[in-house]
C-alpha cells in the first residue's frame, strides 16, 4: 500500500478535523436552535417546529458532536497532555531526548 505525504497521520484526524470545521461553521445555529428546543416558555408546536429544523438543516457532523482531543503526532485520543497536545508516551519520548523547551525529566 503506498501512503502519500499527508497532513493528518491517519483518517481519525482527518475526520476529527472534518468535524471540528463543520461544528465552527455552524455553531451559531445550533445553539439557537438547541435553545428553542428546550426552552419551556415557547409552545410546544414552536418547539417541534425548532427540533424538525435542527435535524433538517444541520450536517450530522455537528448535530451530536463531543469532540475529542487528539495527539498532533499520532492521532491517539487518549492519555493527551492537553497543554502540549501530545500523547503521554510522545511527550515522555520527547522529554526523554530533551527535544521540548523547557521539559525536564524528573530527577530527584
Amino acid at each position: 500500500q503506498v501512503r502519500f505525504l499527508q497532513l493528518w497521520p491517519d483518517w481519525r484526524m482527518k475526520k476529527d478535523v472534518r468535524k471540528r470545521k463543520a461544528l465552527e461553521d455552524n455553531y451559531g445555529l445550533k445553539l439557537r436552535l438547541n435553545a428553542m428546543r428546550r426552552t419551556k416558555v415557547l409552545p410546544p408546536e414552536l418547539r417541534e417546529l425548532a427540533s424538525e429544523d435542527f435535524h433538517k438543516m444541520l450536517p450530522n457532523d455537528v448535530k451530536g458532536l463531543k469532540t475529542v482531543p487528539r495527539c498532533v503526532i499520532t492521532s491517539r485520543p487518549r492519555g493527551n497532555v492537553l497543554r502540549w497536545r501530545l500523547s503521554r508516551i510522545m511527550f515522555r519520548h520527547l522529554a526523554d531526548y530533551n527535544k521540548m523547551a523547557g521539559i525536564q525529566r524528573a530527577m530527584w
